[in-house]
């Protein structure tokens, strides 16, 4: 069983100016000559952490994670203007040219999965492999299984916590409800809901309930940035067309893939990763039968371990580019 890699720091640090108001945060650890790998986080709003650069020998991989507009360490925080699906693949494009990267490969998990199947359908030859965990296709019936009717029936008191805060009127389209509260003038109201929102998703993420995940998930900075900024792209359907990553999968079909999944992931239902895996002949899927949705768990963490180290043996990486 494979665990994560010791803590490294980074060896650089970036602030990249990406708008006239959005810069980002960029950091760079492992063999500055190694294999270009992007970490792409999930949420969209949850940002990196020191673990995001735990799943990879840092000898063989040049490891690069990055916090999207409005979270983490980027600024202006909780930031929505210039906010969309469409912003974040150019700055992924821009942080690739800023650090003189020809080719990477994508390691995303949830909303990251999303963002990076977009990216490389946009710049397929900037792209020598994915690694995929928790896949969010991000279509209606996925947002309506979150947020209207599905996961709500395994985990029926987590929901009952969830929907608590607003009117019974208004609990037709729960995200529209909690955005007008994430986005309105009352402070405290604002706090309410960004833990709340918050909460729902860390209670659904794991197997078995972690505290440590759950007092991430709702610190306040972190929830903050992550219910705003979820409801945004989710109150616009991610800003891109229904189905529109499987539409296009015609675009990077060649590009080699390990699609990790567990098999009881109740944020991200398996026929996600099932859809994508047979649209997509050039990735493997394989299937965690003892985990959710979280990168943290065991089994989670021991296949996406070795997915990166198949692939760097794939392209060659020998700690030298």
């Amino acid at each position: 069983m494979h665990v994560l890699y010791p803590e490294i720091k980074p060896y650089k640090r970036h602030q990249l100016q990406v708008s006239g108001q959005h810069e980002l945060y960029v950091d760079e650890a492992g063999n500055p000559q190694g294999l270009p790998v992007l970490f792409v986080h999930g949420g969209p709003g949850a940002a990196c952490d020191a673990s995001s650069r735990r799943f990879y020998d840092p000898t063989l991989y040049r490891i690069v994670t990055f916090d999207q507009r409005g979270c983490g360490r980027s600024t202006p925080h909780c930031e929505l203007e210039n906010n969309t699906s469409a912003d974040l693949i150019e700055d992924i494009e821009a942080i690739r040219k800023h650090l003189d990267v020809d080719k990477w490969v994508l390691f995303g998990g949830s909303w990251g999965s999303t963002l990076s199947l977009l990216y490389a359908q946009a710049y397929p030859e900037r792209v020598d492999a994915m690694i995929l965990r928790g896949i969010f296709l991000c279509r209606q019936c996925d947002l309506d299984w979150l947020y209207s009717d599905g996961a709500n029936r395994i985990f029926p008191d987590y929901w009952a916590e969830f929907v608590r805060p607003i009117p019974e009127l208004e609990r037709d389209d729960l995200i529209s409800a909690y955005y007008q509260r994430l986005t309105g003038d009352d402070e405290l109201a604002r706090m309410a809901a960004a833990k709340s929102w918050s909460a729902w998703e860390g209670n659904c993420s794991r197997l078995r309930p972690s505290a440590e995940i759950m007092a991430k998930f709702t610190k306040p900075h972190n929830a903050l940035a992550l219910s705003r900024i979820e409801t945004h792209y989710f109150l616009n359907k991610g800003f891109i067309e229904e189905n529109q990553i499987l539409n296009n999968m015609d675009r990077i079909k060649d590009i080699p893939g390990r699609i990790i999944h567990g098999r009881y992931d109740v944020i991200c239902p398996l026929d996600n990763a099932t859809a994508l895996a047979n649209a997509w002949p050039a990735a493997e899927l394989h299937i965690v039968r003892d985990a959710g949705h979280s990168a943290s768990e065991t089994g989670n963490i021991d296949a996406l371990i070795r997915a990166t180290e198949d692939i760097a043996r794939e392209l060659g990486a020998d700690g030298a580019s």
